[in-house]
């Protein structure tokens, strides 16, 4: 399964009951150079939509909301020293790694075609 994309930019890349969470190419775009990322803690348990950090770049500071139910596996540590990651590949500068919980909801999350088409609108 490919990335999936919420309304607020967020993308969820799932692989069997694990998935990666970062933001999309439009997110960092909009946002500029990315300067500091704050990531939740292992272990940290979220609900879809919920707010789990917060990206500032020089023009803006913005929520990460949460694509899909889960408990925080791992944060991608490379960003807290290089934000800038996230603005030279964001599809590749994945924040967190989660445990997805049972039954995965991506009723509300838009595939690639979708996600071109909302950006247009």
């Amino acid at each position: 399964m490919g990335e999936l994309f919420s309304l607020t930019h967020e993308w969820v890349r799932i692989s069997g009951d694990t998935a990666e969470i970062g933001i999309s190419d439009f997110a960092q775009h909009s946002l500029g150079d990315v300067v500091f990322v704050d990531l939740p803690r292992v272990g940290d348990q979220f609900d879809a939509k919920q707010e789990f950090g917060a990206i500032e770049s020089v023009k803006a500071a913005s929520e990460l909301l949460m694509p899909i139910k889960g408990t925080v596996i791992a944060i991608n540590e490379a960003l807290i020293d290089h934000p800038e990651m996230i603005n030279t590949n964001p599809l590749k500068a994945w924040l967190i790694k989660i445990k997805v919980a049972q039954p995965v909801d991506v009723a509300h999350l838009l595939d690639a075609a979708a996600y071109e088409q909302l950006k247009k609108e």
